[in-house]
């Protein structure tokens, strides 16, 4: 493992026994801050009754379609927009006018169209994650050195070629970017949506147990939705990492030397 990271997962373990403490020792209400080793107890037997894998088993495939159909829409989109001033034109007011609107507010809009199904999540989701995307992939193309646009068409490259091997390659880190931004968005958006207008997911499974009073299970919902964000974060490097290995070494080949 590496000293910096190390240091992080000390740091880490060195809160969780500072909470651990405290609860013990009753300095703050143990109704409200169970100790850690209760809710770690809670958290393994809903793992191993297949409860919280059941819950975000659930949560996930609306995160995934909703992000993937974001990525599968923007991408391309902010593409042309990039490369095309006429389809930037046609486009602009109405992202600028979209992207300040903040998600939550159009569940009550999502729910009277889609109702209380998976529709309405996924939609919400979609929109979330819209903007990230299409604004990172758009700066993505238009931080395109010129020369290298020239230089296709030097060689004699189709518009098609010029795109496939000069434009994606060249705008593919901020691509990147704009999906990982969109990734806790993506997290943020399925609880809050589930929280309002659901009965399945980890998102209403914290709900429940909050409403229900039983703490220790929701402090192990949550343990498990931020253990989760980091499971998801790690697999997005690992993606990024063999996609990318050319612009990972650029960024990181120093440091780990």
């Amino acid at each position: 493992m590496q000293p910096r990271r190390l240091n992080g997962v000390l740091f880490l373990c060195a809160l969780l026994a500072a909470w651990e403490i405290v609860a013990q020792a009753q300095w703050i209400n143990p109704l409200i801050v169970p100790p850690l080793s209760r809710i770690l107890r809670i958290f393994w037997e809903q793992v191993s009754s297949g409860q919280i894998p059941a819950q975000i088993l659930v949560s996930m495939k609306r995160a995934a379609a909703g992000y993937f159909l974001a990525a599968a829409v923007f991408i391309p989109l902010g593409i042309f927009m990039g490369l095309s001033q006429r389809i930037y034109s046609l486009f602009e007011v109405i992202v600028e006018m979209l992207r300040p609107v903040p998600p939550p507010v159009l569940i009550p809009l999502a729910m009277l169209f889609f109702g209380l199904e998976d529709k309405m999540k996924i939609f919400v989701i979609f929109f979330s994650c819209a903007w990230p995307i299409l604004l990172n992939t758009l700066d993505g193309v238009r931080s395109i050195d010129p020369v290298l646009a020239n230089t296709g068409r030097t060689f004699g490259l189709s518009r098609l070629k010029t795109l496939w091997q000069i434009v994606l390659p060249a705008a593919a880190p901020q691509v990147m970017t704009g999906m990982r931004v969109s990734l806790p968005i993506t997290l943020i958006l399925v609880v809050i949506s589930e929280m309002v207008g659901s009965t399945d997911g980890i998102g209403y499974f914290i709900l429940d147990a909050q409403r229900r009073f039983k703490v220790a299970q929701m402090y192990a919902g949550m343990f498990s939705l931020a253990l989760l964000g980091y499971l998801l974060n790690q697999l997005f490097d690992l993606v990024y990492r063999r996609l990318l290995a050319w612009h990972w070494g650029m960024m990181w080949g120093k440091d780990e030397g």
